[in-house]
């Protein structure tokens, strides 16, 4: 079961980034309209989730969430865009609508996913913050890039496609996934952090483990319903990765072994709730929204 604040954290990202692109003049109509059609797609909202309850958790105010919330979603629609890309996955589906490319161009869908990384910077950047110093402000910022960067996001991506139609180690699969998937979310914790008072360096450790063993176990599962689910209910190709003959857990571990992976990392998430001086009980409920998902 979904905590009870997901759907309300997921309409006010939804205002937010409504809000960010009404505020940009466009200078060309073509690649806003496909920025917007990426951004405003829907979906999960994992990561603006995580940035807004943990930052509550930790006692930011709402307000100075909304950038970091927004930025993270830009910068990962921005992948999932690039993702999509002939040269990349090749995808026609997303969401249950059209790829980007589909619906516009492949060369409007690059910019717009140059834009939308462009644009997260800016967000984050230019925020109004109320109790955020700017020496924070520029962690924030140095969160995101790497990231999204070649220490992080890119880095996965980059190693996804070397090791297509490859034989890899459940090391290097492992290494790969908390690059592509679980890089993104951990800097959801230190986005959270560095938005609140709190100065606790054993507080962000044992979130960032919460958050990696949270990272891998979305992927896991994203790996496990790429065979159980279908194309309606995903919104996106099933059996798309084992069609690409990509790495994933099933192929290495088999079904039953990605199911047993899955939980125990759902385990490792919840131990490590479990030390901070919190009450979790939302983000464990998360936890186990992010196992138990269907698409």
């Amino acid at each position: 079961m979904a905590p009870t604040s997901l759907s309300l954290f997921q309409q006010r990202v939804e205002q937010q980034l409504q809000q960010a692109l009404a505020t940009t003049v466009p200078t060309n109509f073509l690649l806003h309209d496909a920025m917007a059609y990426s951004l405003l797609l829907g979906g999960k909202r994992v990561r603006p989730f995580l940035v807004y309850s943990l930052g509550q958790m930790l006692g930011a105010k709402l307000s100075d969430l909304d950038a970091p919330a927004v930025a993270i979603e830009a910068i990962h629609s921005y992948s999932l865009i690039h993702d999509d890309l002939p040269a990349m996955d090749n995808d026609d589906l997303r969401r249950g609508k059209p790829t980007c490319h589909k619906a516009y161009s492949e060369a409007t869908a690059i910019l717009a996913g140059d834009a939308l990384q462009a644009f997260a910077f800016e967000l984050l950047s230019s925020h109004d913050y109320q109790q955020v110093c700017p020496r924070r402000q520029v962690l924030m910022v140095k969160t995101l890039a790497q990231a999204a960067g070649a220490t992080g996001m890119c880095a996965g991506q980059a190693i996804d496609l070397a090791q297509t139609n490859q034989k890899i180690t459940l090391e290097k699969l492992e290494l790969m996934h908390r690059l592509k998937t679980g890089a993104l979310i951990e800097s959801t914790v230190k986005l959270a952090y560095y938005a609140s008072p709190v100065e606790d360096e054993q507080i962000l450790l044992d979130l960032l483990k919460f958050a990696s063993a949270l990272g891998l176990a979305f992927q896991v599962q994203d790996d496990i319903l790429d065979i159980e689910s279908d194309t309606a209910t995903l919104g996106k190709t099933q059996g798309s990765d084992l069609k690409a003959n990509k790495a994933t857990y099933p192929a290495l571990l088999g079904l039953a072994g990605a199911k047993d992976k899955a939980a125990q990392l759902y385990q490792e998430a919840l131990a490590a709730l479990e030390r901070l001086p919190y009450d979790t009980a939302e983000l464990a409920r998360f936890a186990h929204y992010i196992i138990a998902r269907k698409f």
